[in-house]
């Protein structure tokens, strides 16, 4: 679609990408060091909360420690997260949300390095935030992969596809 401004073409962000671009902002104020998530949740285009990875309110920041415990062991992403300090990003917008708004409604997630602020794709929920994300009642997640390309995940096949039974771990 494009729409003319002061005579000129001017090509509007698709919906998704203009989300994801907010979820991307919401990760700059991640304080994990290995990984910096963002996350919102969209009802009938209404942001109903947000949400990055962080130590729990009034405990110190890895950022602020200097150190992740789980790079030290050498822990793989996805697994061990008993050992991580952080709520993740996806739990803290569902925290932050009334369950009625969440009902129906798609989550944004976008993941960057903390280091250089580049998009890092392939990311997806881990086990922990598929549960939360299913009984929040949470229709969609869609995850950016790139400045322009994104990923659709449909939470009903998270409940088909039960990877808790799989004794697979990590994503």
């Amino acid at each position: 679609m494009t729409i003319i401004a002061r005579g000129s073409y001017m090509t509007r962000v698709s919906k998704e990408n203009y989300y994801l671009d907010i979820a991307q902002t919401v990760s700059e104020r991640s304080t994990c060091l290995r990984r910096r998530f963002g996350s919102i949740i969209v009802n009938n285009d209404v942001i109903v909360s947000t949400g990055y990875n962080g130590a729990p309110r009034g405990r110190k920041n890895c950022c602020d420690l200097g150190r992740c415990i789980r790079d030290e062991l050498n822990i793989p992403r996805g697994e061990r997260y008993e050992l991580c300090r952080s709520v993740h990003a996806e739990a803290n917008a569902i925290i932050a949300a009334p369950r009625e708004q969440m009902l129906g409604s798609t989550m944004y997630l976008c993941c960057t390095d903390p280091v250089t602020g580049a998009i890092v794709s392939g990311t997806r929920n881990c086990m922990m935030c598929k549960r939360l994300i299913i009984n929040a009642g949470i229709k969609t997640v869609v995850v950016r992969e790139t400045k322009e390309e994104y990923t659709v995940l449909s939470v009903s096949d998270w409940i088909e596809d039960d990877d808790s039974l799989s004794g697979v771990f990590g994503y």
